[in-house]
């Protein structure tokens, strides 16, 4: 099997956004700032405490399926929720991330890349290709 340049492509793409969305979840959200820590913020911006777990969840099985490719564009499409959310969170901030609280720059463009990726498929190195029929192609 040969693998061609738009292959490696979607392939860094993909692994990426999965590094980007693991480290988030997991080094960010659970070992430093902790879940309980990370349920409290939520709780501080007006969301319920839960949605702090449910987004960790997402970032770090997201993040993990995305850099493997399982199930990439579902694990793709399942954290653009996750990012919309961020981007509204940060919109008062102005549009710089450096700015004071992060403006919705970062964000934003995490969500298009995401959505690029599901678009352009899993790409190179993707342990999803070995799945039977059209899972293989999710």
């Amino acid at each position: 099997m040969s693998t061609n340049t738009a292959d490696l492509g979607a392939f860094v793409l993909r692994v990426t956004l999965g590094v980007l969305a693991f480290s988030h979840g997991f080094i960010l959200k659970v070992l430093t700032f902790t879940p309980a820590g990370t349920a409290g913020y939520f709780e501080s911006i007006g969301y319920p405490a839960a949605f702090a777990y449910l987004v960790i969840f997402a970032e770090v099985a997201g993040g993990l399926a995305l850099i493997v490719g399982f199930l990439p564009r579902l694990a793709a499409v399942g954290l653009i929720p996750v990012l919309i959310g961020a981007t509204l969170q940060h919109a008062g901030n102005g549009w710089s991330f450096s700015a004071a609280g992060g403006g919705w720059e970062f964000p934003a463009a995490w969500t298009v890349l995401l959505l690029a990726s599901a678009l352009i498929g899993p790409g190179a190195f993707a342990l999803g290709r070995k799945l039977p029929g059209k899972l293989a192609s999710l």
